[in-house]
Formats: structure tokens, C-alpha cells, sequence
């Protein structure tokens, strides 16, 4: 079954009128064969919830069989939700602190990818409809932050998230339609999100829809970036601007 017939299949199944247990199972699991689902609510009951080192040790291992593919190393905290796990792909030393959301829905992406590494931390959100995205390795994404992708959002390797930030690549509304806001599908893009290797983006910095940063740049904290940053620059405010060079 390719990517557009699950995704039309869990449409139909979530609108229409099937079972709440259908329509649980497929915003849950999506393409996920229902005995392989059924396991996975199993072995979430037991361990999501449980502390210390066992729990530790047993989400370790027991959660592993559900994603599309999985390093070792894996560590994941407590109460961590993941929603179309079957793709998501997870590199060595992936660590997910507590309260975390890794959700991969949308049956046209190739979902959400975490390089070697990647730090993701607690109650941070990570979340596709229908886009992909992608960290590198050793990315690091603080407490608090949300990442979104209707489209495609990439970021490479070595880069540093502050906590309360909020990346989107899609996610707009066409405010000349006749169509009410709150019945539109928030799906609107004008092109993919990429930030660049080796960046600091400080606290509380919104990066918008195609607004790219370029490798090596800082984004001062509370700033909205709104347009392309360019490599090796310090930018602040908002909108954000470059205020300086960086000469390394």
C-alpha cells in the first residue's frame, strides 16, 4: 500500500463512521497492523509510566520492535507519547527526556528522522501533518519547544535549540479565502525550513515558514526570524536582522 492510500485510508477512517476504536488505532498507529498496535498499547501501559532506571531499561528495549528503524543507546523518559512510531527512525544514543510528543501522522511524508545522538528535551514537541522532519546528528533541542512540518524540516548536524522555541515549516492559513479559519487545514506552505549545521538558535526564537538559517549562525534570543539568515552571522530582534559577522 503506498503513502497516499493510507493517507486517504486514515481520512476516510477517522471522518467516517467506523468503530472509536478504528479511528483511535489509525490516528495512533496509522499504517501499523492492528496485532503489532495492540502490542505496542500493551507495552506502553506497563513501562511508559515507570520510574527510574527500570523504567529507563525496559522502555529501552521494549519500544524498540515499533519504529521504523532504531540505534542503540536508546534512552526515553517517562510518559514520552509517539504517534505513527512505524515512521519514525531513530539513530545511536537518540535521547527523549520526559513528557516528550514525536508524532510522524500523514500518509504523504516519509515522516520524522533523528540522526545519531540527538537530544530531545522534556516537553518538547515534534509533530508532522503530512511533512517530514529531519535533525542530524548531536542536534540538541531544549525543554518546551515546538517543531512542525507540513512541508519538510531539516536540521543539520551540531545545532543547539534554545528552550521555548517554535519551528514551522507549513502550517498557514489563506486569509483570502471564503473559507472560516477553523475549517481550513492549516496546511498552506511557501517552501521548506533548513537550519544549517553548527547553530544556536537562544531562547524563545520563532524560525517561520521558509525563513532558513544559514550553517554556523546565532538567532538572539526572543527573536522571529521571518527571512532567510545567511551563514556565520549574529541576528536579533524582531523581525530579526543581522546585527554582526562571525570571523572563525
Amino acid at each position: 500500500m503506498n503513502d497516499t492510500t493510507d493517507s486517504a485510508k486514515l481520512r476516510s477512517t477517522v471522518r467516517g463512521r467506523g468503530s472509536a476504536a478504528a479511528k483511535y488505532f489509525a490516528v495512533t498507529y496509522g499504517p501499523m497492523p492492528r496485532w503489532k498496535a495492540v502490542c505496542m498499547e500493551i507495552v506502553t501501559t506497563l513501562f511508559c509510566g515507570l520510574p527510574g532506571a527500570l523504567g529507563l531499561f525496559l522502555r529501552s528495549k521494549c519500544y524498540r520492535p515499533f519504529f521504523g528503524a532504531c540505534g542503540r543507546g536508546l534512552v526515553i523518559g517517562r510518559n514520552v507519547t509517539f504517534r505513527h512510531p512505524s515512521k519514525i527512525q531513530l539513530g545511536d544514543g537518540v535521547v527523549l527526556d520526559d513528557n516528550c510528543v514525536v508524532d510522524a501522522k500523514g500518509g504523504e511524508s516519509s515522516g520524522i528522522s533523528f540522526g545519531d545522538h540527538v537530544y530531545i528535551g522534556r516537553n518538547t514537541i515534534v509533530y508532522c501533518k503530512g511533512g517530514r522532519i529531519e535533525l542530524g546528528d548531536a542536534v540538541n533541542v531544549s525543554s518546551n519547544c515546538v517543531l512542525f512540518s507540513s512541508n519538510q524540516l531539516i536540521m543539520k548536524p551540531g545545532t543547539m535549540v534554545g528552550a521555548f522555541s517554535y519551528l514551522l515549516s507549513g502550517g498557514e492559513y489563506d486569509y483570502r479565502s471564503d473559507v472560516p479559519f477553523a475549517l481550513q487545514s492549516g496546511m498552506e506552505t511557501q517552501g521548506p525550513l533548513e537550519i544549517g549545521a553548527n547553530c544556536w538558535l537562544a531562547a524563545r526564537v520563532t524560525v517561520l515558514d521558509a525563513a532558513t538559517v544559514g550553517a554556523g549562525s546565532v538567532i538572539g534570543a526572543g527573536a522571529v526570524v521571518t527571512r532567510p539568515v545567511p551563514e556565520r552571522v549574529v541576528a536579533v530582534g524582531v523581525p530579526a536582522k543581522v546585527v554582526s559577522k562571525i570571523m572563525r
